[in-house]
């Protein structure tokens, strides 16, 4: 039976079973309701504020940056300092031979882009057939039907399979503790989990294979697993050997916020 506040809102809310609580006000790590109760935000919106609720320095820069220049379509032929600033302190060095930023709305988004991308990529390489895509179970890309066709959750999926692409193919993810067997080390584990990605890449054709993307840190459906040591140094070799372009997909969110933070309070 849905609830009745549920049913008179205009928000199409994520249960009709159940009634949201009302958050009034936040500072710091605390959701004040308007019960009177104080919920810690552990997940941190999630992974979004993780500077904290009510941050005076914060506002204060973002009000800055209003005043002076609000938005700026990033699909014009015009750039702006605050997106220029950013992107150099974010691939300042050169990460992993990084060089180019885009900057979109979301995480669903940003992964819709990187599958546009690395089409494009090999279309305009002269390799049209390379369209194939490998990801890993129990994986989650993101909201969007794009992103949730390269998403291994299968309950997820479930509901919308008649919209989902059938170029994508799933291997196991790299979860030490469920999927290691007694005894084996992680030297081991991380051999047996890039010989599968090999074997699936062989059984695709290396012509037909577009990318493989993974988490770096799984976040929503693994709960905040990392790799095993070594892991992504097997998959980068198997993508290098196959001409295979790898997708990053990282979903910790802490040390680009204090990248973020600090860009921010020098603005």
């Amino acid at each position: 039976m849905a609830d009745p506040f549920v049913s008179g809102s205009n928000i199409l809310h994520r249960s009709f079973a159940a009634r949201p609580e009302r958050v009034t006000s936040a500072s710091g790590v605390s959701l004040f309701l308007d019960s009177g109760r104080e919920v810690l935000d552990a997940s941190a919106g999630p992974a979004v504020s993780c500077l904290g609720h009510g941050r005076p320095d914060v506002t204060q820069a973002i009000c800055r940056q209003l005043e002076k220049l609000p938005y700026l379509y990033s699909g014009a032929r015009f750039t702006c300092d605050a997106t220029e600033e950013l992107a150099a302190i974010l691939l300042k060095d050169r990460p992993g031979g990084l060089s180019k930023a885009i900057f979109v709305n979301s995480g669903s988004e940003a992964t819709d882009a990187a599958i546009k991308l690395a089409t494009q990529y090999w279309r305009e390489r002269g390799c049209p057939r390379k369209t194939q895509f490998i990801a890993r179970k129990q994986s989650y890309h993101g909201n969007t039907i794009g992103a949730l066709c390269v998403s291994g959750h299968d309950s997820r999926r479930a509901l919308y399979s008649n919209w989902l692409s059938s170029n994508v193919s799933f291997v196991d993810p790299c979860h030490s503790y469920r999927m290691k067997k007694e005894g084996e080390t992680d030297k081991a584990f991380v051999s047996r989990l890039a010989e599968q990605l090999e074997s699936e890449v062989l059984r695709v054709g290396p012509e037909n294979v577009a990318a493989f993307i993974a988490e770096t840190v799984s976040g929503t459906t693994l709960g905040c697993l990392p790799a095993a040591p070594g892991y992504f140094r097997a998959v980068r070799a198997i993508c290098d050997k196959y001409d295979i372009l790898l997708i990053l997909d990282e979903v910790s969110l802490t040390p680009r916020a204090n990248i973020f933070y600090r860009w921010l309070m020098a603005r």
